[in-house]
C-alpha cells in the first residue's frame, strides 16, 4: 500500500515546512486544476519545479484539466514522475498516452464519480495506474463516496483478466474508518489530503495510516 499525502490540503505558506512532515511517504499527490475541468483554481508548474529539490518522493501530478496536451511537457519538465489526466476530456486520450510514455514518464487515467469503469477499459493495457474519484474533483475535505468501492472492484477483475499490471489508486475522502475497505476492494494507492495536513501532527498521521 502506497500512501500519497495530497499537496492541496498543505499550507502554501509554509511548503517547505510542510514537505519536511509527510517526508515519510513514498508518493506525493499534486492535484492541478484549471478552473474550467473543475471549478477550482490550485497551481502550475512553477510550484512544482519549486517545492521538487526539497523532496524525492514520487511526484504524481494529476491533471484535471480540459486540455492536458497545451501544457503535457511543462508538468513533466517540472519535475513530475508520473502523469494523471481525465478520460472524460475532448481529444485523442491514446494519442496523450502514447506521447507521455514517449517521454519515459508512467501515465493514468482517472476517472471522476460519475463516469463508469467501462469508459476506461479501452485504455488500461496501455496504462500504468488508474485514479478513481471517490469524491466530486476540485475541492478538497469532501466526504468519501461509497460506491467507488465497486469501481475499484471492478478495475481489480479487469486488471485480473487482462493480465495488466496497472496500479489501482483512489483519491478523495479517505481516512483511517474507511482506509480498510478501500484496500480490500483493491486500491494500491491511496490519496489522503485532510487527515493528514490538516492533522495537528501530520508525521503521526501519516504513520497512523501505516499502522493501522
Amino acid at each position: 500500500m502506497i500512501i500519497a499525502p495530497s499537496l492541496l490540503a498543505a499550507n502554501f505558506q509554509s511548503l517547505s515546512t510542510d514537505l519536511k512532515k509527510i517526508d515519510d511517504a513514498r508518493w506525493l499527490h499534486l492535484d492541478v486544476m484549471d478552473g474550467h475541468f473543475v471549478p477550482n483554481l490550485s497551481f502550475g508548474p512553477m510550484v512544482i519545479e519549486a517545492i521538487r529539490p526539497l523532496s524525492s518522493q514520487v511526484f504524481d501530478t494529476h491533471l484535471m484539466v480540459a486540455n492536458p496536451e497545451r501544457l503535457m511537457d511543462a508538468y513533466i519538465d517540472a519535475g513530475s514522475d508520473r502523469i494523471t489526466f481525465h478520460v472524460e476530456i475532448d481529444g485523442d486520450i491514446q494519442s496523450l498516452i502514447d506521447y507521455v510514455k514517449s517521454r519515459n514518464i508512467p501515465v493514468g487515467l482517472s476517472l471522476k464519480p460519475g463516469s463508469p469503469v467501462s469508459a476506461l477499459e479501452p485504455y488500461l493495457p496501455h496504462l500504468d495506474h488508474v485514479l478513481v474519484m471517490s469524491v466530486e474533483p476540485g475541492f478538497g475535505g469532501q466526504s468519501f463516496m461509497a460506491h467507488s468501492l465497486q469501481k475499484i472492484s471492478a478495475l481489480k477483475a479487469l486488471r485480473s483478466s487482462l493480465d495488466a499490471s496497472f496500479l489501482i489508486s483512489v483519491d478523495g475522502g479517505i481516512n483511517l474508518g474507511n482506509i480498510e475497505d478501500v484496500t480490500a476492494a483493491g486500491a494500491d494507492i491511496c490519496v489522503v489530503g485532510s487527515s493528514i495536513f490538516k492533522a495537528e501532527d501530520p508525521q503521526k498521521a501519516l504513520k497512523a495510516f501505516y499502522g493501522r
